[in-house]
């Protein structure tokens, strides 16, 4: 069964002085913490046995705010990365959890959202062999993992943040892997960040023949919220679109409910004890 981890680990220092006390996961993205919106990620591709890997001061704070997991039909695990290692270091954190199973990654300062989303994710998870990571175009192509591919859409080559970017199509922060990742993620070396690099395990996977990349149309948003205005932008976008069309996005509890995951009452109680809040409004809307 495919394991689900959240990265919510690093300095966040581009956040600098609001992350001295508070981890910026926990931020708010207009009305839900930012890591919501990456645990819906892995909770639509399926997965309910999730790990959260925390900064040592931050751990206790994810606790309190999400638990178990129960009320969302899901388990949670928690465990610490001492230092910002990089993304891949989740992989050596987390190996145990993993214990040889296929894996979702979701870095938890990424926020998608649109229809074909859910839908994406799952064809993503049932590709048992090889990695799934997504594109999309952006205006700032220096600032992330980019992506160059041929004439007819394939996957040429990966660079981490260059100077001079082959494309405009950064790699976005979800990535499917199969049951080798943490074997190549123990033959990293930092790179001259000091970081264990994403980028090169994608890139074992291109060399080896096993990396599909999937660009993301514009019927799906993303937000990489790597500083206040991207999470400002976010914000205004998530309230843009939830007033226009009614709904709550990466509403963990409609999500546990549709998948089966809690009951009708299970969803109804839990309704009742946020009446008086316009997320628990919207629980109630659903149960009628």
């Amino acid at each position: 069964m495919r394991k689900g981890i959240l990265l919510a680990g690093g300095n966040n220092s581009r956040l600098y002085p609001s992350t001295r006390a508070v981890a910026k996961s926990l931020f708010p993205i207009y009305d839900k913490p930012l890591l919501y919106y990456s645990l819906a990620a892995l909770m639509f591709a399926g997965n309910r046995d999730i790990l959260i890997i925390t900064t040592p001061q931050g751990q206790a704070a994810h606790q309190s705010l999400l638990g178990n997991g129960e009320r969302f039909g899901i388990h949670l695990s928690y465990l610490i990365q001492e230092k910002p290692r990089g993304i891949a270091d989740a992989f050596l954190i987390g190996r145990d959890f993993i214990a040889g199973a296929p894996c979702q990654l979701m870095l938890c300062d990424n926020i998608f959202y649109g229809k074909p989303f859910a839908r994406l994710l799952q064809d993503a998870a049932a590709i048992e062999s090889g990695a799934v990571v997504f594109a999309k175009q952006v205006h700032d192509p220096q600032r992330f993992g980019i992506v160059e591919f041929d004439s007819n859409g394939k996957a040429l080559s990966l660079e981490e943040k260059p100077q001079q970017p082959k494309s405009s199509y950064a790699v976005t922060g979800c990535y499917f892997y199969d049951e080798h990742v943490c074997d190549y993620a123990a033959t990293l070396t930092p790179s001259a960040r000091g970081e264990l690099e994403i980028t090169d395990i994608n890139r074992m996977y291109l060399e080896n023949n096993a990396l599909n990349v999937q660009q993301m149309g514009d019927d799906i948003h993303w937000f990489d919220t790597g500083n206040p205005d991207s999470m400002l932008a976010a914000s205004n976008a998530i309230y843009n679109t939830q007033q226009q069309e009614g709904i709550l996005i990466a509403c963990l509890e409609e999500i546990a409910w549709q998948q089966g995951w809690i009951s009708d009452n299970e969803l109804k109680q839990q309704a009742t004890e946020l009446a008086k809040t316009p997320y628990g409004e919207y629980l109630l809307w659903l149960t009628k």
